[in-house]
C-alpha cells in the first residue's frame, strides 16, 4: 500500500518566440489542489532576462522555502509538545548552486536561520532548543528526501512577556 500522494500540475506553453535559437520564455505556472496558482520561472541566474521571470519562483528557491517550512513546521510543533508557546517564526533561509562534476550542478548546501519568538518570562535552556531542531531536521520529510547539505543555525530565541 503506498503513502501519501502528492501531486502538481506544471504548465508551459511556447507564445511565438525563436524556440530553436532558444530565445523563449521559461515563465510557467504551477498549480496545486485546493486551485493554488504559482508563478514559477528559470531563475534569472541560470536563464538571463527576458527569457525568465524575476516575479516568479523558481526551482532552486522554492527547494530552499520546502526544507525551510518543512523544519518549521515539525519545530513549532515539537516546541509545543514540549510546552513551549511559539509566537511567530521567521528563517531567511539561503541555498548554494555549485558545481558537482563537469556539466552538473546542484544545490548543495541550505542554510536555514530560524528566528522565534516565545511567548514567556524567561529564556529557555538553548541546549533543549538545539536538540528540537536538531529532532526537527531528523523528522522533517524533505530533508529526509535529499542529500543535500543543510545546516540549521538558529539566531537567539526572542521573548515576549506572557
Amino acid at each position: 500500500m503506498p503513502g501519501h500522494v502528492y501531486t502538481a500540475e506544471v504548465t508551459w506553453k511556447l507564445d511565438g518566440e525563436d524556440f530553436a535559437k532558444g530565445k523563449y520564455s521559461r515563465a510557467h505556472m504551477w498549480r496545486f489542489d485546493g486551485g493554488v496558482e504559482v508563478p514559477a520561472s528559470a531563475s534569472p541566474s541560470v536563464v538571463p532576462l527576458p527569457f525568465s521571470s524575476e516575479s516568479a519562483v523558481d526551482p532552486e528557491e522554492a527547494f530552499v522555502a520546502c526544507l525551510s517550512s518543512c523544519h518549521m513546521l515539525t519545530f513549532i510543533d515539537l516546541a509545543r509538545l514540549s510546552r513551549y508557546r511559539v509566537e511567530s517564526y521567521r528563517d531567511k533561509a539561503e541555498g548554494v548552486m555549485s558545481r558537482i562534476d563537469r556539466g552538473r550542478m546542484a544545490v548543495t548546501k541550505v542554510i536555514l536561520r530560524p528566528q522565534i519568538t516565545l511567548l514567556g518570562s524567561s529564556a529557555p535552556d538553548p541546549s533543549l532548543f538545539a536538540d528540537l531542531h536538531e529532532k526537527a531536521h531528523e523528522m522533517c520529510f524533505i530533508a529526509n528526501s535529499v542529500k543535500t547539505e543543510i545546516e540549521i543555525a538558529p539566531e537567539p530565541l526572542r521573548l515576549i512577556p506572557a
